[in-house]
């Protein structure tokens, strides 16, 4: 009989009762056929993997993160909550020592929900990873949270919610964003004036295939993991730079993705995309179970793979080396980087347009950040779109310094007398949420 090295927790929702339609490349069967496959391979068969049931996350749990338009209910439904409290299950799973590792196989997916939401942008309404981690925070007292992005689409909702973070290390390998949805994820993003350095944007060209993502694991986000030494390990397990996805332009397979993972070695794994239903998705899930747990997985091959046919060239060789000198150049000019930034300016701002793709609404934004050096700063969010509201936010971070609070509070108040739909108040600090309209 298999016994696992290492005690590995799984979470299944498919969302039977959610779909964008029923054609939709995000739909239930992404995970009906992963559980399938983990049944017939008899993998709840081998000692030390186990499966948990999902747990709902509250509403308070999901203003931690978010400030929701008009509201958390308007933009979510049932299979939100309990996506998210898949995550949130196998998180509190592994913070309690029930089991050392654990992958929630859940849908929708999140990572392209930002702070702010007016609706759902990349089939994301809101960020399961992020509600599960400041849960996380809240409940356990873990500070210094790493969150590595596999997805192939850049994990943009992940990178704003972190964007002025110290704490928080966000690292996205994904597809170029000249080439792919949602047009970001370049090397020149790194993060706000407080927390420049800790947003990691490794775009890799098309094409790229196993050489290409395992050298990039190795080379640069190893590296730079060791130097950050996160209090846990989070990987953002978005499936489609498959070579057989249907949005994408990847040469990954099953087996690769199986190393990624071994080499990774996360504490949790939360899935994102991945779109190839059948000739993907089933071998994918049951090589990073595999490799989760430190069970050999080199029989898991997907139907008609052939290595020789997928792999990269000598340029897209060539060109991830040279950008794997950059990334590291920028980690280790971080400090520098943060000072170029920071100036002497008080605050800091930075004005943007949000298109919601999936429900077709554009948001006008504009951002104001306190430079702190004690910590990441308050921040207040002007935001418009064209469903018509008008929108005041102020967020005060985790380990808020007093001159933050105050001015966060300060901004807040002078809100309430000016002509806004709803001024809201998220207080990271006393973990608590206020919604004035």
């Amino acid at each position: 009989m298999l016994t696992a090295k290492h005690k590995t927790g799984l979470v299944f929702f498919p969302a039977f009762d959610w779909a964008i339609s029923p054609t939709h490349p995000e739909r239930e069967e992404r995970l009906l056929y992963t559980q399938d496959q983990v049944f017939e391979e008899g993998l709840f068969d081998i000692e030390g993997i186990v499966e948990f049931k999902p747990d709902l996350v509250r509403v308070q749990d999901v203003e931690r993160v978010h400030f929701c338009v008009p509201d958390v209910w308007e933009v979510t439904t049932e299979s939100h909550f309990i996506s998210a409290g898949g995550a949130k299950t196998i998180g509190m799973a592994v913070l309690d020592k029930q089991i050392e590792r654990g992958f929630a196989l859940v849908r929708p997916p999140g990572h392209h929900a930002m702070r702010m939401v007016h609706g759902a942008r990349g089939f994301c309404n809101i960020n399961i990873e992020a509600i599960m981690i400041e849960f996380l925070r809240a409940a356990y007292g873990i500070d210094r949270v790493a969150i590595v992005d596999t997805d192939c689409h850049h994990g943009d909702g992940t990178q704003d919610i972190y964007w002025h973070d110290p704490d928080t290390l966000f690292i996205s390998i994904h597809q170029d964003g000249r080439t792919l949805y949602p047009g970001s994820g370049f090397m020149n993003e790194m993060g706000g004036p407080n927390a420049a350095g800790m947003t990691v944007n490794i775009p890799l060209p098309p094409n790229t295939s196993e050489e290409g993502f395992l050298y990039t694991v190795r080379n640069m986000v190893l590296p730079i993991l060791d130097d950050f030494q996160p209090d846990i390990i989070i990987n953002s397990a978005g499936q489609d730079n498959h070579y057989s996805d249907p949005l994408t332009n990847m040469n990954f397979s099953a087996q690769g993705y199986a190393d990624l993972t071994s080499l990774l070695k996360p504490d949790i794994a939360v899935l994102e995309g991945g779109y190839s239903i059948e000739s993907a998705l089933p071998y994918v899930n049951v090589g990073i179970i595999l490799a989760m747990a430190g069970i050999d997985y080199a029989g898991v091959k997907e139907p008609g793979y052939d290595p020789d046919s997928i792999r990269q060239t000598s340029d897209v060789t060539d060109y991830i080396e040279k950008k794997g000198e950059k990334v590291l150049g920028i980690w280790q000019q971080r400090e520098e980087i943060k000072a170029r930034l920071r100036g002497e300016k008080e605050f800091d701002e930075r004005t943007r347009r949000v298109y919601y793709d999936t429900d077709n609404i554009s948001e006008n934004q504009k951002e104001t950040v306190r430079i702190c050096s004690d910590c990441g700063g308050a921040i207040r969010i002007d935001s418009s779109s064209d469903t018509g509201k008008h929108v005041l936010a102020v967020h005060i971070p985790r380990k808020a310094c007093k001159k933050c609070r105050d001015v966060g509070y300060q901004w807040y108040d002078s809100a309430l007398g000016e002509n806004f739909d709803m001024v809201l108040l998220q207080d990271r600090d006393e973990d608590k949420y206020i919604k004035s309209c």
